[in-house]
């Protein structure tokens, strides 16, 4: 993003009409050992409310850690974050703990991290509202009515060993979505499911994200996921690099259809990370030329001009 552009986000977010996320020049560095390890790189990212967008990226791209960050787990060693308005670098450990039980939902990859096997389903999403300070009178309701929206209502009385892996993942998601959080964080929900669970279990993040409006970003290496949502943001090496856009559109024939677009994405700095394949393709390394035109920037390899000239 521009720095006009992300100066003006972060001054919207905080009177509360800006993006629901707001990641801002993003730095994460760890130390181990007396060795740096730089897990975010300068990340900029904007969720809108209610959106429901897929985070996509390799090992060590810095996606947990992000994720780690937004649930309040973890602090940025500098940049801006905020969730819902709520600047996570001033907050209180009391405003923290409230803010991890009432904002944000996390659901992990394994169910069993959100599920106590000796309870049952009904009892599980319920779990968190006693926590939260929920009426004893509104959670029986609340966690039904969850129940219902996800799909396993005739999973309420059940414990975990009586159910499905698919059944088990929605009602962990039940559970994250107990307090009626505004974001739910979701860490590679469908990566230990078959297909037919795995699109159960996406189906139910929709009807979530339909029905109680959260806001919704779910790190996935599941291409079925990933391309079921009108906004995928990859990273790579601690920034966001890319992003596919999708929208119906209708065509000459007036056939309606499905249009993916892809695009680099400009950080507040004017920088930009070029596809591999392009890069590669062009052998493209270490020094490029650049040409401004009238619509278009050109980058080329720094040896091509001469060679052209000559």
């Amino acid at each position: 993003m521009s720095t006009a552009t992300s100066a003006t986000s972060a001054t919207r977010s905080r009177r509360g009409d800006g993006p629901y996320i707001l990641c801002d020049n993003l730095v994460r560095i760890f130390s181990a050992e007396g060795v740096e390890v730089v897990a975010l790189q300068g990340l900029d990212l904007t969720v809108e409310k209610g959106e429901l967008v897929a985070l996509v990226g390799a090992s060590g791209s810095g996606k947990s850690t992000l994720l780690a960050i937004l649930s309040g787990l973890d602090t940025p060693s500098a940049g801006v974050v905020r969730v819902a308005g709520r600047d996570l670098l001033t907050l209180s450990a009391r405003d923290r703990l409230h803010y991890r039980r009432r904002t944000v939902g996390f659901l992990h990859q394994q169910a069993a991290a959100n599920l106590l096997p000796y309870l049952s389903a009904q009892e599980n999403v319920e779990l968190p509202m006693s926590l939260a300070r929920v009426p004893r009178s509104e959670r029986a309701t609340r966690a039904a009515e969850t129940l219902e929206v996800l799909g396993v209502a005739d999973c309420a009385a059940r414990r975990a060993h009586e159910m499905s892996g698919g059944q088990q993942q929605r009602v962990a998601l039940g559970v994250a979505l107990a307090n009626r959080p505004g974001v739910l964080l979701a860490d590679e929900p469908t990566g230990e499911l078959d297909s037919r669970s795995s699109d159960e279990v996406f189906a139910a993040i929709r009807r979530a994200n339909d029905t109680f409006g959260t806001t919704v970003l779910v790190v996935t290496h599941d291409a079925q996921v990933s391309e079921q949502v009108a906004r995928t943001v990859g990273i790579r090496d601690g920034r966001t690099s890319s992003e596919v856009r999708r929208r119906t559109a209708v065509d000459e024939h007036g056939n309606e259809g499905l249009v993916a677009e892809e695009f680099a994405v400009l950080d507040r700095a004017g920088r930009l990370q070029l596809p591999r394949q392009f890069t590669a393709a062009l052998e493209l390394r270490d020094r490029v030329r650049l040409d401004l035109e009238t619509d278009h920037i050109g980058v080329w390899p720094a040896g091509r001009r001469e060679e052209d000239q000559g």
